[in-house]
Parts: C-alpha cells; structure tokens; sequence
C-alpha cells in the first residue's frame, strides 16, 4: 500500500520535472540556443536560482511573477508541468493495473514493466511537446514528428500486456500496422489539395504516428473527436469577445489559424487513457 501510493506521487513529481525540460526545450528549440547553461527571468535576464525552478510550486508561491524584477510569468510553465505529471500519473496507473494498483511492491520488480512505462512516457512526452510547439509557433517540427513516428512503430513490436513482464517482442499483424497510413491518409489529402493552407503538413505525420499508437478503431474515434471538438472550439471563438489559450499563442482574429495538433492530442487522450472507443463492436482484428 505504501509504495503504491509512494509511487503515484513520484510519478506525478517525475512528470513535472519532465514538463520542466519540456517548458525549457519549446521556448529553445530551433533558436540557436542550446539547453545547456542556466534559466534566466525573460524580463530582467536574472539567473534563477533552484528555488525558482520547482515545477508548478514555484510559480504557485511566487504568484506567477518573477522574484526579481516582479515580471509576469507565463502561465504555460506550471501548465504544461502539471500536464505532464498527469500524462506520468496516467501511464503508471494504466501499466500498474497489471499488477494490481496499490501493489507497489510487485510493480518494483518488474523490469519490463518499467521498461514499457518508460517508452510510453516518452511517446506521450514527445505528444505534449509537439503540442506546445504547436501553439507557440503553428508548426510542428519535422524532427519531434520523425522521432514521434519511430517511437509509436516501435511500440507496434513490444509485447502485449497480457505477455508481461517478460522481455518479448511480437510481430504486429497487419491492421495495426495499416491503422497509420489509413488515419493519416484523409489529413493527407487536406494538405496536399490546399497546398498545406487548410491543414499543415505535419499534422498528417503526427496523425499517422496517433494510429500506429491507438489502433485502428481507438485510433477512428480519436480522430473523430478532434474534428468535432475543434469545429466546438472554432465557432465559439467566432461567437466569443473570449479569447482562449491567448496566452500561448496570442489573440485569436477571425482570420487567425488555430493549430490542429491541441485537438488531434485531445482525441488520444480520450481514446488511450479513457478507453473512449466508437467503434469498438467492430471485429476484433481491426
């Protein structure tokens, strides 16, 4: 019972300083900067102390401002943490339930079940930050798509949860592997007949990385939501003086583009951790 409940807490705290690296990587990447050196406060330039960096309490008792300058803080950095010490927390459940959940013991000696928290932490972490990337700068970059794409293939040949802990691999039958192609295909097309103006390349990419993850019909219904959710989201931003997620990505016009990666990870979301499935009558091969 309690190293159950000790590792849920040191999941979501591993989660948050993950989402740390990940604040850090997307304000970073493609800037010539490196990650190597110290943080400084965007305002005043000042290095920030260790005390300054604790993922969401930091900015919690400091108020969302700076210790030094008392400059604003952006709400992305305890955002995007506590995300991700959810997405850490939802991993651990969803593999310890093999074991049985508060089995904490068991748990610790598993290896591959390790082995396996780990890789899906990491598709899921690549997940967030293409996410971020995304509302910040309206692209996905090519290299989180490539290794996103790797990633989730690669998941295709580990062994089934029904197979652990034992060190295996299978070799994926064909929907599973079809499930991408055939989910990327329609995003595909978007792109290619507006020349990437109503649907950006990479969105495309990622979707066919979603399949390989979701399955096929896990995979339709994710899709799906995210259609709907984002026509929900768009014509409530048309009809609203409110301006949501502003912060990330600055206002909203009418004109403005509003990226399709939030949602597409959205409808994962529902799909791989709430088990939302609308086509799961369907034969069991797909």
């Amino acid at each position: 019972m309690h190293e159950g409940l000790l590792l849920v807490v040191g999941s979501v705290g591993l989660g948050c300083i993950f989402g740390s690296f990940l604040n850090a990587l997307s304000f970073r990447f493609n800037t010539g900067r490196g990650m190597g050196g110290r943080s400084r406060c965007m305002h005043c330039g000042h290095t920030l102390a260790a005390v300054d960096l604790v993922p969401v309490l930091s900015y919690v008792f400091l108020r969302g401002r700076c210790r030094y300058c008392e400059g604003h803080v952006s709400p992305q950095y305890p955002l995007v943490e506590l995300l991700a010490g959810l997405l850490s927390l939802g991993i651990f459940l969803q593999f310890s339930s093999v074991m049985g959940f508060f089995d904490g013991a068991a748990f610790l000696y598993q290896p591959f079940l390790w082995f396996q928290c780990a890789y899906f932490l990491l598709i899921w972490l690549t997940i967030l930050f293409i996410v971020v990337y995304d509302l910040r700068h309206q692209i996905i970059p090519w290299s989180a798509s490539l290794l996103l794409a790797a990633l989730t293939f690669g998941a295709l040949f580990l062994s089934s949860l029904q197979n652990l802990p034992s060190f295996s691999v299978v070799v994926p039958s064909l929907w599973p592997l079809l499930a991408g192609p055939l989910l990327a295909s329609p995003l595909f097309l978007i792109s290619l007949v507006s020349g990437g103006r109503w649907m950006g390349w990479g969105d495309s990419i990622f979707e066919l990385s979603l399949g390989w993850l979701l399955g096929l019909t896990a995979g339709l219904t994710a899709l799906m939501l995210s259609f709907w959710i984002g026509a929900a989201v768009g014509i409530a931003l048309m009809l609203s003086a409110q301006r949501p997620l502003s912060f990330v990505v600055g206002r909203f016009t009418m004109n403005s583009e509003i990226p399709f990666a939030p949602f597409l990870a959205l409808g994962a979301v529902l799909a791989y951790f709430f088990h939302v499935n609308l086509f799961s009558t369907l034969p069991s091969l797909f």
